[in-house]
């Protein structure tokens, strides 16, 4: 089976070479490689030129642009009809390559999610995994892909239109799958094709993922999931964004009022002890839990003001 695999980079110089070297240990190697640079300054593009001399199935495109636009550039470009994807950042597994493929060994499937693992080794980043990504005990017949473990033919791509071009650089591959539902292709979901993706290091990192997630959620307007029983991102920041303004104008009710603190401090406590419980057992370690606590806020105000950004267009 020949693959194109497609990806779009800008200033990776930490990770390009890492992930180059995981996919010449893949056990099937992709029959083509087509990387979009959207304008790296740090050297990226010499380390991608460099694999480029020795391995001439390597192609290279420079071009300043969005990554929905180098995506679709990188499938646009691409020889072979199955069209595989994941980002810098990433490592992929081994195995990856050949089990991310295998399903469209049945000419029915359109589109394949492999899975992602989160890696980190502090209890910050293993906290920050319960918030930024999918936890293998969640990965079922629900899960949507990620461009960082996908895969589709040539034919489900021009049957969605490609990655939507109007977003800034989040939220593409969750619009490409709301429109591949839509649309009535057929997924499939391979949990043990796997790469590994790192969890950023410091609070600050983490606070823009999120914001940046939330504000493409917001730009992509999806509020109506086509799953049935599934709430989309939007409504669910939606509830949560309700949920703060209670909480704050009791606080500041119980300035004046002061028994309303009974209200207060018991509200506190009980979410703190809820973002406690869900990073602790994913984990089993107190730390992590300890952690979560402090997450959920980062990234309950990280949301907030990434979807109200997004909203207002900016």
């Amino acid at each position: 089976m020949r693959t194109s695999l497609c990806l779009t980079v800008i200033n990776e110089l930490e990770s390009i070479e890492i992930l180059f070297k995981s996919i010449s240990k893949q056990t099937t190697i992709p029959s083509q490689m087509v990387i979009v640079d959207g304008g790296s300054t740090d050297g990226t593009i010499e380390i991608i030129k460099k694999y480029q001399k020795k391995d001439n199935r390597i192609k290279l495109l420079l071009t300043k642009c969005t990554r929905a636009d180098g995506r679709n550039l990188a499938v646009d470009s691409a020889q072979y009809d199955i069209i595989v994807m994941t980002d810098a950042g990433c490592v992929a597994d081994k195995y990856w390559l050949e089990r991310i493929t295998a399903p469209f060994e049945n000419k029915n499937v359109d589109i394949v999610a492999g899975f992602y693992k989160m890696v980190g080794n502090t209890p910050f980043q293993k906290a920050a995994s319960v918030y930024l990504g999918v936890l293998p005990k969640d990965f079922n017949a629900r899960f949507l892909p990620s461009t960082r473990s996908m895969a589709f033919t040539r034919g489900a791509y021009d049957a969605v239109g490609g990655f939507p071009e109007d977003l800034d650089d989040t939220a593409e591959d969750t619009v490409f799958n709301i429109n591949a539902l839509n649309e009535g292709l057929v997924f499939t979901r391979v949990k043990n094709a796997i790469v590994r993706w790192g969890m950023p290091q410091t609070i600050g990192e983490f606070s823009k993922k999120v914001f940046n997630y939330a504000k493409g959620d917001a730009k992509s307007k999806i509020w109506k999931h086509p799953l049935p029983n599934y709430t989309s991102h939007n409504v669910k920041v939606i509830k949560l964004l309700l949920r703060y303004l209670m909480g704050f104008s009791l606080l500041i009710l119980a300035l004046t009022y002061p028994l309303l603190w009974i209200a207060v401090i018991p509200g506190l406590i009980i979410y703190s002890i809820w973002a406690f419980r869900k990073s602790f057992s994913a984990y089993g370690d107190i730390r992590v839990g300890l952690w979560g606590i402090l997450l959920q806020y980062v990234s309950d105000v990280s949301v907030m003001t990434g979807f109200l950004r997004g909203v207002a267009g900016d």
